[in-house]
């Protein structure tokens, strides 16, 4: 987990650049003579103090996948004879396994099957099932292409009738009656994430789990660092071919993992987080902290490419500043009376002079830099 990683370079940036010419005695104003001759020799390179926006960004291992695995809740019973392959795609009206030979069929909805759906008979007279799980099964049942019912919560014969259809494409006695363990329903088409059980084996409980079949990124972020991690908040995602694509939160877990544990980390193969040692005292207290699993979706899903999984590196703004001066990092001089100045070149041969500055936000190779004596457009030396 890189966490702080933008913070450590700001910092080691800040001690490699800054010049020693201050602790020299060249901190304070400029003149003529020896002082002006090293002050000249040190560097010819000057740049301009710029006005604009500086962004610090903080970096974060994620993992490309399909998000989080869901298992299918199957209340077929009798014995798998059929399970799709992982990474298969299925949609409505196609089955997620057979059971005896017979499919469970996937529909839409977030209503589960929880009953049977059919007409009531008492005597020689029929009561139509009413309920909204009535209503779901009759929308998926229209959109397979099946007419002459209305689509309602109620199931009259008239659903029956459509059904008699569906079971005899399906290859099923036609009873019109649908039990709750013929169907699962899902929130639309899903992606294969894999198995529980084999063929022969039960086919009640959870034989199947699935994902999305939309591409995202899992972060599994320290749970007291997670306040960029709001639902619709911008970030770029660096893809392993090297392309960076935009992207925003999606979701973020209300619960933490413990550490030390793995999260689901989606259907990407999941690195476990750890190297399967024990504590050795090398990892950090980053590591070593809860997580929480934030998914973060694609601008565009075409946008990883071929890649379905695998290693990336997820970017937010951790800090920026608009309308602030700024300098190359290169361009800061430690004075000799303690705090940070820029080098002002003299005019001809002259000696330049030492402007104190206060600095502000470190990123991108840059300072913020302000004091009395700052411009935007000044020139300063970088020394050597």
């Amino acid at each position: 987990m890189r966490g702080r990683g933008t913070l450590l370079i700001g910092g080691g940036l800040l001690v490699a650049a800054v010049s020693v010419v201050g602790a020299l005695g060249l901190g304070g104003g400029g003149g003529t003579g020896a002082g002006g001759a090293a002050a000249q020799s040190r560097s010819s390179r000057l740049v301009s103090v710029d006005k604009g926006t500086l962004t610090r960004q903080a970096e974060l291992d994620g993992q490309l996948g399909h998000g989080p695995q869901v298992p299918f809740p199957v209340k077929a019973g009798g014995t798998v004879t059929w399970l799709p392959r992982p990474g298969a795609v299925v949609r409505r009206g196609a089955a997620v396994l057979r059971a005896d030979d017979r499919p469970v069929t996937l529909l839409y909805g977030s209503l589960p099957m929880y009953r049977e759906l059919a007409v009531r008979r008492s005597g020689e007279t029929s009561t139509p099932l009413r309920g909204m799980d009535v209503k779901q099964f009759e929308t998926n049942l229209a959109a397979l292409g099946y007419a002459g019912f209305t689509v309602d919560e109620s199931y009259t014969r008239l659903t029956a009738d459509a059904v008699k259809r569906w079971q005899e494409d399906l290859g099923l006695p036609r009873t019109g009656r649908v039990g709750a363990g013929d169907v699962v329903y899902a929130p639309g088409a899903v992606r294969i994430a894999g198995t529980s059980v084999l063929v022969g084996g039960s086919a009640a409980g959870t034989p199947v789990s699935y994902t999305s079949t939309a591409r995202m990124v899992t972060v599994n972020a320290p749970a007291g660092q997670t306040s960029w991690a709001e639902v619709g908040a911008r970030v770029t995602v660096d893809l392993p071919d090297g392309r960076s694509v935009g992207g925003e939160v999606a979701s973020v877990g209300g619960d933490a993992t413990a550490p030390g544990a793995s999260g689901d980390g989606g259907d990407g193969g999941g690195d476990g987080g750890g190297d399967g040692g024990g504590d050795t005292g090398g990892a950090g207290a980053a590591d070593k902290a809860a997580t929480v699993a934030v998914v973060v979706t694609f601008d565009e899903q075409g946008a990883p490419g071929r890649l379905q999984s695998g290693p990336v590196t997820v970017r937010h703004v951790e800090q920026r500043r608009t309308g602030v001066l700024s300098v190359p990092v290169a361009a800061l001089v430690a004075l000799a009376e303690g705090g940070y100045g820029l080098e002002v070149p003299g005019g001809g041969d002259g000696d330049g002079r030492f402007v104190p500055v206060r600095t502000g936000l470190f990123a991108d190779g840059r300072v913020e830099v302000s004091g009395p004596g700052v411009r935007e457009g000044l020139k300063v030396r970088i020394p050597q």
